[in-house]
């Protein structure tokens, strides 16, 4: 009832898996709520809560009653009731916690709760298992349907139940759209029951899933279950760039972690002046142009110095500048009230001792290899590998490589200029020697 990768509790049900849920078979999944009241005894006379939760594909989750006293733990493949039949999920929590889960997500205790049928046998987790991998065709082939028809949707998951009798359909639109054809169409294509549910930007990033900037995840693909709005006041209360490109997580919306932190940084920036504030000097203005609540420093920018920075001031300090201010006293200067900014620890620790984060250290390799192949000498001579090699034509109509000219002590004479081509072929010089004639010609006379 479960994969290589399944840990199995004692009897023998799926407590977990290593595969992040991929197996199929149920026995895993992402992140659920920790159980912090297990193996607490209840109060005499109390019973335990009749109902679990019980978690499908994409971490959707549901609420169902056990009925005739069926005793289900966490990690249990368990068939639940649905429309028409019956589908396969697990077990995630049970206990006085999914009183408290349903108070959260606002589920009435009532008898509209469905029920548990049975533990799955391994008949249903084979069936489920069957479903489950018809999947990845029916939305490709689903998709090809979508565009013959012209419809202006996006599907982003399907959904088997745990019968294989019904198919969900999970899309995003921004317009209306009216899938009767499609309906029709898939549902003689595939002959199972569809139904069509239409889902937001975030609710479909956490279907299909991901990785964030941090490295890690997608929270709303792991454990975050309620979406709640998110806005550009989040992003300037943290001091953070209003840039949409690096906001937006990959729902094309805000990022949900932009509210994770939001409660402390509003907590700490009432201790912080306003940024609207201003500090009058005798040599002109000042505006603030930033604040770190972690440092608790104040950056002020003189407005009357365009060519100066923005200098950094205690928070006790520009409580003091504010102060004088009211009182009708104004500072020379922000000199006087100007820290020196530390090196961080990084920098007193790191050395560059090897070299290595150097951009241009490939360049000046190169520049000093360019050194080397230069000229050398006082004489004006070149090095002989860089010599350039003069070919000129003999009488027969062959190449004669020109050989170099021999170095002296006074210097070398300069190749001749004048003489006829035969001449230059033979490889007479204008001073009469003769130059070392050429390996295919030593046998013949000058």
């Amino acid at each position: 009832m479960s994969c290589s990768n399944c840990k199995k509790g004692e009897d023998g049900n799926p407590r977990g898996c290593k595969s992040n849920g991929n197996c199929g078979t149920g026995g895993c999944g992402p992140m659920t709520v920790f159980d912090w009241l297990e193996g607490v005894a209840l109060p005499t006379g109390q019973t335990a809560f009749d109902v679990v939760e019980v978690r499908f594909k994409a971490n959707r989750k549901g609420f169902f009653r056990r009925s005739g006293g069926l005793d289900v733990q966490v990690g249990d493949v368990i068939a639940v009731e649905s429309d028409r039949g019956h589908d396969i999920g697990v077990v995630s929590l049970r206990g006085e916690l999914v009183r408290a889960q349903m108070s959260a997500k606002k589920v009435r205790d009532d008898h509209e709760l469905k029920k548990v049928l049975r533990k799955a046998t391994q008949e249903d987790v084979d069936l489920w298992q069957k479903a489950r991998l018809r999947e990845g065709e029916t939305m490709i082939k689903s998709r090809e349907i979508i565009q013959r028809l012209g419809l202006r949707m996006k599907l982003s998951d399907v959904e088997f139940q745990g019968d294989g009798k019904k198919v969900t359909y999970y899309y995003t639109s921004d317009d209306r759209v009216d899938f009767r054809d499609l309906v029709r169409e898939l549902a003689g294509a595939f002959a199972v029951r569809v139904e069509m549910r239409q889902i937001g930007a975030r609710q479909e990033a956490a279907r299909v899933g991901g990785i964030g900037v941090c490295g890690r995840e997608l929270c709303c693909a792991s454990w975050l279950t309620d979406f709640r709005s998110v806005s550009t006041s989040a992003a300037r209360y943290q001091q953070l760039s209003l840039n949409p490109q690096k906001l937006a997580g990959q729902c094309g919306k805000l990022k949900c972690c932009l509210n994770f932190e939001l409660d402390q940084y509003v907590e700490s920036v009432k201790e912080f002046p306003s940024p609207n504030a201003k500090i009058k000097m005798k040599e002109g203005r000042a505006v603030v142009f930033k604040m770190d609540i972690f440092k608790k420093l104040v950056y002020l920018l003189h407005l009357d110095a365009p060519a100066s920075s923005p200098v950094p001031v205690s928070l006790d300090d520009m409580k003091e500048l504010m102060a004088m201010n009211e009182r009708g006293e104004y500072p020379h200067s922000l000199s006087e009230f100007a820290l020196q900014e530390e090196p961080d620890e990084v920098d007193t620790v790191y050395s560059n001792v090897v070299g290595q984060d150097s951009l241009t250290r490939f360049d000046e390799q190169r520049q000093k290899r360019r050194k080397k192949g230069g000229r050398s000498g006082s004489g004006g001579n070149r090095n002989r590998s860089n010599a350039p090699k003069n070919r000129d034509r003999s009488e027969g109509g062959a190449k004669a490589q020109a050989p170099a000219a021999r170095q002296k002590s006074g210097g070398s004479k300069p190749p001749a200029k004048g003489g006829d081509a035969q001449n230059r072929g033979r490889g007479r010089s204008r001073g009469g020697e003769r130059a070392p004639s050429q390996p295919n010609n030593q046998n013949k006379k000058g």
